[in-house]
């Protein structure tokens, strides 16, 4: 017990742990490599790690803790009250990407709950070498669920009695093996050691040295005193390559012996072989003139491909996939940085819409219409994309005649790539669509790299999804702005009119500005206005502003009469949200206008010899505020060839000009340009917000030129 006193109870001998007790049990009986046990915690749905056996915890540093609805094996085997089983670096790609972007090993995971028939105390996951590809056989799975059985009902009777369960350190090599530390090396085997032609290191499960030979020292340049006690990546400065640490983390958790070359300034390459158990790892040092001619022509190490992607780049590729806003902006991204990464030459983005596959986009084809063949073909053709996206299940082919032995089709549409990555894009449990990766030559999909191209396709998904979710609702709240705004400007004698919109570039793109021109008998109105807030609810409020300043026109209230009405239809509808407005009545017959100004910004005037006016009319307060509101009028006088320009506070308002040199600004290009026809006018004076750039504000203007 953790207590340290004698008891019968489930947790074992006196003074052993019971969380490290039962974890070595499951491990020894299963011939497991590593594991850990999580708890849950009080009073929130999350998954602690209370003590991990086998490897450092920094390898599982982002599970530490872990919400119940979290992607990964535990939470799913405490969620679904069962065994889960991880197979190897494919299984764990497809099923859990993020895990595998984190650990793109080849290791082997089963996650069982730790509970009784009435409650769920924790979870436990222990782990193997990646050449096992069997799941645990009856005895292994009995021997587990007796275990967390064991550990479920002491976990209940501690929490009976009211006792916490006291914290235990986690669990190296040599105390999963005999439960001794610190034990001496014969000396005879050290002196054999010594003796060897070729260097030798062990490394502790920190890849810290604990041992090393004379001739490891020569090789690498470093005393033994200051090898001991250190990982040999700090110790050795050359060695100190993310790419040296993953190989170091890959043989632990594969449990496989693996190797990596590498140069020693300024020209000695040296051969790192490394062989793993459960204590930690044996590191053999040799001359690689192999790993030199194959670095030289480019061959790899000793032969063997280079690792495709490594952690840090896969992490990078992560990154940079959570800044693609458009799926234009995630296809751009992923032919820049992730093909150029995975040593492909060109990549498509499928998708399926209505039981047939869509091309979203593609890179890197020299005829593009070979791609957009594709673009409709039904879900139930027997094509590469498609059955990639119906059974979820990657598809690579090395060679065309691969290919087409299996799709035979294909060879009537040659694209002029021989080999090709078909991986399906899964997010949210469903699919989203395909990434094709071509290749220029024949390719060969070594097993890691296969576990790395599906790892970060598990991204590629969620980006896309992410895309097209924000894609359907900029497309929608621009058909809403356009729903609610004018299509066109009416023609109306006496006057010529144009008019722009610009939605800001925060949030939805969708705002409460709007603009119209109303025919009056007799004469006209013009109106502008500001609703406030960026969303659907500005929008919609704008529309019915909109629609009321046109009743309260047509039924024939004064300008003071127009404003004092929509104040109070805004009061009404009990809206939180407030409205500048701008209203004018034009007579274009007697050349004057009447004005009303609700907190908007004032007009700006050319008169016909270019002098520019700012006229600041008087007004009331915004709509929405006071239901007494009253909006005093304005009488202007309009002289054939002026302009009268009313505008939003987008078009004037940045936080790094100030308003007063921001109206200079509006006025001093108006007096320049005022002359031009009406809708170059509006570019010229739109010019300064721009098309480019980020608005943190729409902008609305609406130009009116008396003609006489």
């Amino acid at each position: 017990m953790s207590d340290g006193q004698p008891s019968g109870r489930p947790g074992g001998p006196a003074g052993r742990p019971p969380l490290s007790l039962a974890l070595i049990e499951m491990m020894e009986g299963t011939e497991a490599h590593s594991g850990a046990v999580y708890l849950l915690a009080e009073d929130q749905p999350v998954l602690e790690m209370a003590v991990m056996a086998g490897l450092p915890r920094d390898f599982a540093a982002p599970w530490e803790r872990v919400g119940l609805s979290a992607p990964i094996p535990v939470a799913d085997a405490v969620r679904e009250r069962r065994l889960v089983w991880v197979s190897g670096e494919e299984d764990m790609a497809s099923r859990y990407p993020r895990i595998s972007v984190v650990l793109p090993y080849p290791f082997a995971v089963a996650a069982l709950p730790v509970a009784t028939d009435t409650a769920v105390y924790g979870a436990v996951f222990v782990a193997w070498p990646g050449s096992r590809t069997q799941g645990p056989s009856e005895r292994e799975r009995d021997h587990l669920t007796r275990a967390c059985g064991r550990l479920a009902l002491h976990l209940e009777r501690l929490a009976a009695e009211g006792r916490p369960v006291v914290p235990e350190p986690d669990l190296w090599g040599t105390q999963l093996l005999d439960g001794a530390t610190g034990t001496p090396r014969p000396v005879e085997a050290e002196r054999m050691a010594s003796r060897l032609p070729y260097g030798l290191c062990s490394l502790d499960l920190h890849g810290r040295v604990d041992f090393a030979n004379a001739a490891a020292a020569e090789l690498i340049g470093v005393p033994v005193p200051r090898l001991l006690g250190t990982p040999l990546w700090a110790s050795v400065p050359w060695l100190n390559d993310p790419v040296y640490e993953d190989r170091y983390r890959a043989a632990l958790i594969s449990q496989r012996s693996t190797s990596f070359a590498a140069l020693r300034p300024p020209q000695d390459w040296l051969s790192f072989q490394l062989y793993p158990d459960r204590s930690g790892l044996s590191v053999r040092i040799s001359r690689a003139h192999e790993a030199a001619e194959a670095s030289r022509s480019g061959a790899g190490e000793q032969g063997t491909p280079p690792r495709l992607v490594s952690i840090s780049q896969v992490l990078s590729l992560a990154g940079s996939l959570t800044e693609a806003a458009t799926v234009r902006d995630m296809l751009q991204l992923v032919a820049d940085e992730v093909v150029p990464a995975v040593g492909a030459q060109a990549v498509v983005l499928l998708t399926a819409r209505a039981g047939r596959m869509r091309v979203l986009g593609h890179r890197g084809y020299r005829n593009a219409h070979i791609v957009e063949r594709f673009d409709g073909t039904p879900l139930s053709e027997p094509t590469p994309g498609v059955q990639a996206l119906n059974s979820a299940v990657p598809a690579f082919f090395e060679s065309r005649e691969q290919l087409e032995r299996l799709y035979p089709a294909r060879q009537y549409t040659p694209d002029g790539f021989a080999a090709w990555a078909y991986l399906p894009l899964i997010a949210s449990g469903r699919p989203v669509g395909t990434c094709v990766l071509a290749y220029a030559e024949p390719h060969q999909f070594q097993a890691e790299e296969r576990t790395v191209l599906t790892s970060l396709s598990g991204m590629i998904a969620l980006a896309l999804e992410r895309a097209q979710l924000y894609d359907a609702k900029h497309q929608l709240a621009h058909g809403l702005q356009a729903a609610l705004l004018p299509h066109s400007l009416p023609p109306l004698p006496g006057v010529d009119a144009a008019a722009r919109y610009l939605p800001g570039t925060r949030g939805m793109d969708i705002g409460g500005d709007f603009y119209d021109l109303v025919p009056a008998a007799g004469a006209a109105a013009a109106v502008i206005g500001d609703v406030q807030g960026h969303n659907v609810t500005a929008a919609g409020l704008m529309g019915q502003i909109r629609t009321a300043v046109r009743a309260y026109t047509t039924v024939g209230q004064p300008p003071h009469e127009v404003m004092r009405s929509t104040n109070r239809l805004l009061i009404e509808l009990g809206s939180d949200l407030f409205a500048s407005c701008l209203y004018l009545r034009l007579d274009p017959v007697s050349g004057r206008a009447v004005m009303a100004r609700a907190g908007h910004p004032p007009p700006l005037l050319r008169h016909p010899d270019g002098q520019v006016e700012v006229l600041n009319v008087p007004g009331g307060p915004l709509l929405g505020v006071d239901a007494e509101a009253v909006y005093p009028t304005t009488e202007v006088e309009l002289a054939p060839g002026s302009v009268l320009v009313l505008y939003t506070d987008g078009l004037v308002e940045s936080p790094e000009v100030d308003i007063e040199d921001a109206l200079a600004d509006l006025g001093d290009r108006l007096g320049r340009a005022g002359a031009l026809p009406l809708d170059e006018l509006a570019e010229v004076l739109m010019g300064r917000g721009g098309y480019e750039g980020e608005r943190p504000d729409d902008v609305a203007l609406l130009l009116l030129r008396a003609t006489g």
